[in-house]
C-alpha cells in the first residue's frame, strides 16, 4: 500500500474535521447480529474518553459512561477504515440499530478521524469543528472509542456516542 501524499492527507484531516453523522430517525439495520467482539481498551483510547470527559465538565455537563456494546460497534468501523485506507460513516445506520436494539439506545451519534498520532489532537480537531463538539456536548449517557491502527502506522478512530 503507497504512504499517502501530504496532500492527501490534509485533505483526509480537513475532512475528518467535517465528518460527523448524527441518526435522528429510526432506520432499521437487516440481519444486525448480535454478536459482538470488545477488544483490549489501548491507552490512545482511555485518554481520549478522558479528555473528552474533562471538556463535558468544563462546559458544565456530566461526564459520559463508557459500554462494552458501544466499544464493540467502533471498533469494527475502525477496523473496517483501516482495513480499507478510507475515512468514513459507512454503515453507521447498521451501527445504530445494532446500539437501539440491544444497548437501549434512544438516540446515536458518531465522530471519526483519521491520522492524529495523539489523544489531544484527535480530541482539540473535534472541539474545534462544530458538528463534532455538537456530538461531544450533546445530551448522551454513554460513548466509547476504537483507535486502530493501519499497516503503516495511521490511525483511525470511531468514537460513539449514545442517549439510554
Amino acid at each position: 500500500m503507497k504512504k499517502p501524499t501530504l496532500w492527501l492527507m490534509a485533505l483526509t484531516i480537513l475532512f475528518t474535521t467535517f465528518s460527523c453523522s448524527t441518526e435522528n430517525n429510526d432506520h432499521e439495520a437487516k440481519n444486525v447480529n448480535s454478536e459482538y467482539v470488545v477488544p483490549d481498551t489501548k491507552v490512545i483510547e482511555t485518554e481520549i474518553l478522558e479528555l473528552l470527559n474533562e471538556y463535558r465538565i468544563n462546559e458544565g455537563l456530566s461526564t459520559l459512561e463508557s459500554l462494552d456494546l458501544i466499544k464493540s460497534q467502533a471498533f469494527v468501523h475502525s477496523d473496517y477504515m483501516a482495513e480499507v485506507s478510507n475515512i468514513s460513516h459507512d454503515n453507521f445506520s447498521q451501527r445504530s440499530a445494532f446500539l437501539k436494539q440491544y444497548a437501549g439506545a434512544n438516540r446515536v451519534s458518531e465522530n471519526v478521524a483519521y491520522g492524529y498520532s495523539s489523544p489531544a489532537s484527535v480530541v482539540n480537531a473535534w472541539i474545534n469543528s462544530e458538528s463534532h463538539r455538537g456530538a461531544i456536548v450533546g445530551d448522551y449517557t454513554h460513548f466509547d472509542i476504537s483507535a486502530e491502527q493501519d499497516e503503516n502506522g495511521y490511525w483511525y478512530f470511531t468514537n460513539i456516542f449514545v442517549k439510554k
